[in-house]
């Protein structure tokens, strides 16, 4: 698949899991449990232990409608390591200029983080192909609608204080797709092994998803 086609992929999937484990053993089992209940696009991040070596094993052998990526990542060399693995898009916190041109050297999207407006105009102009807009914690949907307004042409995607019950009014507000990590992925389910909780989280937030598509916000359709 192309940059363009990942790209493509994410804002019609509209959801990226943010994987963030302890226990890397428990990695596919988690992918498995959220992409049974419709969340198919996975960063698995930095910070799981052996993370480049495991998206290696999980990209090479994920069903085809799962797709994985790579992030929170920093440096180029990073990036080229997690792309050489198998990572299909790469996702940093900040916006380092070095990050988006190694991904583009190998064609894969780039989707720095920025928080103010005029970092993610100056991300979007280096040629960014999705902005993560992080920490969205403290921002709310409203954020993403008053940027959009004299930016219309710039895709976003809040991560961070991203829910199951709020992944809806991001949407709605223009966002392109939502990354959501802890409140989809529980620590405690994982823990337990309760994959299943995972499923269940998944289809909530989906269905979530699927009913904007179906009725779009008047204001921002």
């Amino acid at each position: 698949m192309q940059r363009s086609g990942v790209v493509a992929r994410i804002e019609r999937e509209r959801v990226v899991a943010v994987i963030r484990l302890d226990d890397p053993d428990k990695l596919r089992s988690v992918i498995e449990a959220l992409a049974e209940g419709g969340v198919r696009v996975i960063e698995v991040t930095m910070t799981v232990p052996r993370a480049i070596e495991l998206i290696a094993q999980v990209a090479g052998s994920a069903h085809d409608d799962v797709m994985i990526g790579a992030g929170p990542v920093l440096d180029a060399a990073t990036a080229r390591q997690a792309i050489d693995a198998g990572a299909r898009f790469v996702v940093s916190p900040v916006f380092r200029r070095e990050v988006l041109a190694a991904c583009h050297e190998r064609g894969v999207p780039a989707m720095p983080g920025c928080f103010t407006p005029t970092e993610i105009l100056d991300a979007w102009d280096a040629g960014a192909d999705i902005v993560k807009v992080f920490p969205s914690t403290a921002l709310g949907p409203t954020f993403i609608k008053d940027v959009r307004a004299p930016l219309p042409q710039v895709k976003l995607m809040p991560t961070g204080g991203v829910s199951i019950d709020n992944a809806a009014d991001w949407l709605r507000a223009g966002a392109v797709a939502v990354g959501i990590g802890s409140a989809l992925v529980d620590a405690a389910a994982v823990k337990a092994g309760d994959f299943a909780s995972l499923t269940r989280r998944a289809e909530q937030i989906m269905a979530s998803v699927n009913e904007v598509r179906l009725k779009p916000d008047a204001t921002t359709a």
